[in-house]
């Protein structure tokens, strides 16, 4: 029996939370998260959310600093749209419980602790100690367990989406097939409407700053049912991850440089100043090109990150969970340079989507870092992450509230009648680390045509590979996520192909500066028509 609800949430962050607390109570909502609820991209944000609350900010500068950042392609309308929801995100946030940093250094202690981030002119990052996320994620998990309207299911993962024709003959959204991890079933979810808020797309890199490895299978199953996706070339390498060649990436928050720490090369030379006149607080892909220029110059593993010089206690302070970290690493940051190297962090584009967080799919919206808003353009801003959760999730439930349509008709049951267990698996291994290698060392911060041309054949002859063994065999979680890697790696490689210039995150080595000759366009790829429909 297929399992039929309201509102079907695929991912349980930020977003997914978002929207289904502000949906209405009167709503069955079902939440499904891949692995553990609190096992996505939100629990391990350190820095905090954007929002202007400093009585020397304004909109206007935060609309004008996410605007330079985002190197011309940001959609200012929804720039402004989140900015000025900024304020109300951070209440809305509070009144779930999250427990936000105060002042302790002013006469007005309720006054919320504002930090500040590469590319912000003001303070105006709230945050809670460094793991801001942690906190965001255990209030909303916790107040989604305690609504009676909301089934919160841990290890489901989607294979696909399901597309029907709706009683006027158009394409919908109507549900999702969902593998259950735990008993190796496939089942079948009847939807009136679908939320992806899936998370982005660095897994698909060697290095990414997430060790759940984010495979962007949002991205793709929207991709396969017929969304646009837009700008997928701007991939976003955090400047400062914890050096360790065989560990487990750290990300090091931007907070740490936005308080004073300062990029170093093993000799102690500080270098930010010869690249970008805002020297270490500098936008993050300015930053993470300098380091690996540094790197490549120098022949060197990593550069440092110092911040020894503020006292020890301010550093404590500021950030605790980063330090014990840090020491679990054998580094003492309050006395020591801590070893950093970029890491992919962040998918700036994604599925293209409205100010309503609706796909071009009817009854499919998406929301969080799998979907393209146009607020982030060719570079995200520090902080707008889960500024962008916050904001267009509610949009979402909103607009859902307004327009919910009737439970669609009967589904067709999945069908596994064609195939049979694999006896292949070291197949799925081998592409799984050559696609994360060949995107590494041919698509990564700095880029050629050359090496970008040579990935698509090899991409191209992977994803083939990849489709036929999925035609044949039945479905296990190692096999959907592989299928969803080069799926999206297949869409970067395009995107970059298809932009001739250097703008934000993407850097062609050809054409090492943006195109002037025209005004900056996204680079949106539409899916090919779908089979039936």
């Amino acid at each position: 029996m297929p399992h039929v609800c309201d509102a079907l949430v695929i991912g349980s962050g930020a977003a997914g939370f978002g929207f289904a607390l502000d949906l209405p109570a009167g709503l069955d909502v079902v939440v499904l998260s891949k692995g553990r609820l609190d096992q996505g991209a939100t629990n391990r944000a350190q820095g905090g959310i954007a929002a202007v609350l400093g009585e020397d900010d304004s909109f206007e500068a935060h609309v004008r600093d996410t605007l330079d950042a985002g190197a011309g392609l940001c959609d200012e309308r929804v720039v402004r749209f989140a900015v000025e929801r900024g304020p109300e995100a951070i209440r809305w946030l509070s009144s779930f419980g999250v427990d936000f940093t105060r002042e302790t250094e002013s006469r007005d202690s309720r006054r919320l602790h504002l930090t500040r981030e590469g590319g912000h002119g003001h303070r105006r990052v709230v945050h809670v100690d460094d793991a801001t996320g942690r906190a965001i994620q255990s209030c909303l998990e916790n107040e989604a367990a305690r609504r009676a309207n909301l089934r919160l299911m841990e290890n489901k993962l989607v294979v696909d989406l399901i597309v029907q024709p709706d009683r006027d003959g158009r394409s919908r959204c109507a549900g999702a097939y969902v593998l259950d991890r735990d008993t190796g079933r496939i089942e079948t979810f009847r939807a009136r409407l679908v939320m992806l808020a899936t998370g982005g797309a660095s897994g698909v890199y060697r290095h990414c700053t997430n060790p759940t490895t984010p495979v962007g299978d949002g991205i793709a199953m929207a991709w396969r049912a017929g969304c646009r996706v837009a700008n997928m070339e701007f991939i976003q390498f955090h400047p400062t991850s914890f050096y360790r060649p065989d560990g487990e990436a750290l990300l090091i928050s931007e907070a740490v440089r936005g308080e004073g720490g300062v990029l170093r090369l093993p000799g102690g030379e500080a270098f930010m100043a010869r690249f970008d006149s805002r020297g270490d607080l500098a936008p993050r892909d300015i930053v993470a090109r300098a380091i690996d220029h540094e790197m490549k110059r120098l022949g060197i593993p990593c550069v440092y990150l110092d911040i020894s010089h503020r006292p020890p206690e301010f550093v404590r302070r500021h950030f605790p969970t980063l330090y014990r970290r840090c020491l679990d690493y054998g580094v003492d940051m309050t006395a020591a340079p801590i070893p950093v190297v970029p890491a992919a962090h962040y998918t700036c584009g994604g599925i293209v989507v409205d100010l309503d967080a609706r796909t071009d799919l009817p009854g499919l919206y998406a929301a969080g870092e799998c979907a393209c808003t146009g607020l982030h353009g060719a570079n995200r801003l520090a902080s707008n992450s889960l500024l962008e959760c916050v904001v267009f999730a509610r949009a979402a439930a909103a607009h859902a509230a307004r327009t919910v349509a009737d439970v669609p008709g009967p589904l067709p049951s999945w069908d596994e009648s064609r195939v049979q267990a694999s006896d292949e698996e070291v197949v799925l291994s081998h592409d799984w680390d050559e696609i994360r290698r060949l995107m590494w060392d041919y698509v990564g911060i700095v880029r050629s045509e050359s090496r970008l041309e040579k990935a698509r054949v090899r991409i191209e002859l992977l994803k083939r590979e990849i489709e036929d063994y999925y035609a044949r065999f039945r479905v296990t979680p190692r096999l959907i996520e592989l299928r969803a890697l080069a799926t999206v790696a297949e869409l970067i490689i395009r995107s970059a192909l298809a932009r001739a210039e250097s703008r934000g995150l993407h850097y062609l080595l050809e054409h090492p500066r943006p195109d002037d000759s025209r005004p900056p366009r996204d680079t949106v790829l539409v899916p090919p028509p779908r089979e039936g429909l």
